[in-house]
């Protein structure tokens, strides 16, 4: 009975935090649908109509950032007006991704369009939450659309394979993927990079790798479940944009977001070195991002 309850208190501690997320992310939909039927509301996800909803849910969501992570949000300023494609280092779990679009849409009521793995369509029950927050298979049709109706549309190259086969020296996992600078492209619209500072010292996928990244690669499902939760010191960091240049090839332009992705376009060695010393322990460090939440000399 000891060794069971110890085992089951284990699992618990390691897992609990992303098992609520995951809880509240339900509740979210079971929300929607409420507010569907009893506003009778069939208007397009996407159109004002749904409005309403999403402050409560941004607001919600906000609340928690703040309070389990201490959440901040810099560089909103560089955000263009119009369209424009963010580029994201995608976590673990891309909590950190929500808490930014929560606060985007509370501060400029501001939706983004965000490109997500086909496996996240294939979660039941999370239809309606992921049509009204704007989360799209993303078609190189998809995002030139979403782009030229004025929207800033999200993407993570890494995606799920960067979830799970990065780590805490947060080397970025893209391989080939370079449609999105091709879209930027078509688009003449800039590429916008953004990182989120200690999201794997939030949460971290398990060290042994080589089983699940065959899986991984065979099924595209991702068998390795995250784990922690601790509430580390977030914050998110959107770079200077990289504008469109009709000269640039495609090649070039993935090369820049590559520096850029957690450097903010910087270009020069000297740069990148300092600005990632000034913003993320490499490797990250747990207890360090644990008592950043008490350093008020960092704004």
């Amino acid at each position: 009975v000891v060794i069971i309850s110890l085992t089951i208190s284990a699992i618990l501690f390691f897992f609990i935090v992303p098992l609520t997320i995951l809880f509240f992310m339900y509740l979210t939909n079971i929300f929607l649908l409420i507010y569907q039927k009893n506003g009778e509301v069939k208007a397009d996800p996407l159109s004002e109509v749904w409005d309403a909803a999403r402050k409560t849910i941004a607001s919600f969501w906000d609340i928690y950032a703040r309070i389990w992570h201490g959440y901040e949000l810099h560089g909103v300023e560089n955000l263009p007006e119009g369209p424009g494609i963010l580029v994201y280092y995608h976590g673990a779990i891309p909590i950190d991704y929500l808490y930014f679009l929560s606060r985007l849409f509370l501060w400029k009521k501001r939706l983004c369009l965000s490109v997500a793995d086909h496996f996240v369509f294939r979660l039941p029950g999370l239809k309606l939450l992921l049509e009204v927050a704007g989360v799209m298979p993303g078609t190189r049709e998809e995002c030139l659309m979403a782009l030229k109706n004025g929207h800033l549309v999200s993407i993570s190259p890494g995606g799920v394979r960067e979830a799970l086969f990065s780590d805490e020296s947060y080397q970025l996992v893209w391989g080939n993927r370079k449609g999105f600078a091709q879209v930027a492209l078509d688009a003449k619209v800039p590429i916008i990079p953004m990182y989120t500072q200690n999201v794997r010292e939030g949460y971290r996928m398990f060290k042994e790798r080589r089983l699940f990244r065959q899986l991984y690669e065979s099924t595209r499902l991702p068998f390795t479940p995250p784990y922690g939760g601790l509430p580390v010191k977030f914050r998110t960091y959107i770079g200077e944009p990289i504008p469109y240049d009709p000269n640039i090839t495609t090649e070039e332009l993935v090369e820049k977001v590559c520096k850029g992705n957690f450097l903010f376009s910087f270009q020069t060695k000297t740069a990148v070195q300092t600005l990632i010393r000034k913003h993320q322990t490499i490797p990250g460090s747990i207890w360090k991002a644990l008592l950043e939440r008490f350093d008020k000399r960092r704004k």
